[in-house]
């Protein structure tokens, strides 16, 4: 097969292995640049939206997010769920309400960049936008002035330039930065770790825990004792065990199940893996039983699920838009 779950042996980066795993991208949607007040409302299609300021400044407000989120400039903001959102800047009344209804473009308004915004979304396969969603908050607001987003102002603007100036390999540069900027987001978030929900992100901070968690990612199919990886941690198996639990919400062998089932899942998206010998590398004693777990963890049998698998999605990373158009015209006004 194309892809075995082996592409993760001897890894010490736990976040890249689980980026991998998932095939975590970032999508540029479009932009605009605006003079002057103004206000636009939008749905949210994709689970996880981000929306940066490339220059001046916003207020965000979206459902079930406490209070406006004001966004400086080199800031970015990803909404987790949510159906709505609500965008403000400006200095003054009167408030121009912008309808952008044209999507993958980057606009700029009678010429205008006072405040100058992009918005996107951040990307994975099936499992891997589950994951994502279940360890992230409503919101997350990544400041242009922490310690580890340190370039992200950098970036936003290299992408609107790139956006807006349209040279020879635009589409390849926007997404190379965009790509930068999901995992700058990423780090900066987990950077707050004192803030997180018990949860894998929350794990892959954790110091104690980071040896005992790098054996399972580095061999999965190892039938992993409990005692071996409290041994690994240098903690009792009753500290590691609550320990574990605590940060990562689940024990450690559900966890090590759990992460087999996502190399499961990436693997049969190839489309051409043999059901047999991927138990097998995963740690089971046959294929029946290897089946009975991976349909009780996903739902339907691994042959179903690989049947069900689109082009599309064994081809992810091709087949990520890339809006690049400029236009320059006034919006619709509501």
């Amino acid at each position: 097969m194309s892809m075995s779950p082996r592409f993760l042996r001897d890894s010490t980066d736990q976040l890249s292995d689980v980026l991998r795993l998932v095939e975590v991208h970032s999508v540029i949607s479009g932009g605009f640049g605006v003079a002057g007040a103004w206000s636009t409302r939008f749905e949210l299609s994709s689970p996880l939206k981000f929306i940066a300021v490339v220059a001046g400044r916003a207020t965000l407000t979206a459902d079930g997010v406490r209070g406006p989120i004001d966004i400086e400039t080199g800031d970015v903001v990803v909404l987790n769920r949510r159906s709505w959102a609500t965008l403000r800047g400006g200095p003054a009344e009167p408030v121009r309400q912008l309808t952008l209804t044209e999507p993958n473009t980057f606009v700029r308004i009678d010429d205008g960049d006072d405040d100058v915004v992009i918005g996107g979304h951040i990307d994975a396969n099936r499992a891997g936008v589950e994951l994502l969603a279940a360890g992230l908050p409503p919101a997350v607001h990544v400041r242009a002035s922490a310690t580890d987003a340190m370039h992200l102002r950098e970036t936003l603007e290299r992408i609107w330039e790139e956006a807006t100036a349209r040279r020879v390999g635009a589409d390849f540069a926007v997404n190379q930065h965009a790509q930068l900027l999901v995992l700058t987001v990423l780090r900066a978030h987990l950077a707050q770790a004192d803030e997180l929900p018990p949860g894998w992100l929350r794990l892959l901070t954790d110091d104690r825990l980071r040896a005992a968690v790098s054996l399972m990612h580095t061999d999965p199919g190892r039938q992993w004792r409990l005692d071996e990886l409290a041994r690994a941690a240098t903690m009792s198996r009753t500290a590691f065990a609550e320990r574990f639990r605590d940060v990562a919400g689940s024990p450690p062998l559900a966890y090590l199940s759990a992460w087999r089932m996502r190399l499961a899942q990436r693997a049969l998206r190839d489309g051409d893996v043999r059901i047999g010998p991927l138990a097998v590398e995963l740690g089971y004693t046959s294929e029946s039983a290897f089946s009975t777990a991976f349909k009780r963890a996903v739902g339907v049998s691994p042959l179903n699920y690989r049947a069900s698998v689109t082009p599309a999605e064994r081809f992810v990373h091709e087949n990520a838009r890339s809006p690049r158009e400029i236009v320059h015209r006034s919006p619709r006004q509501k």
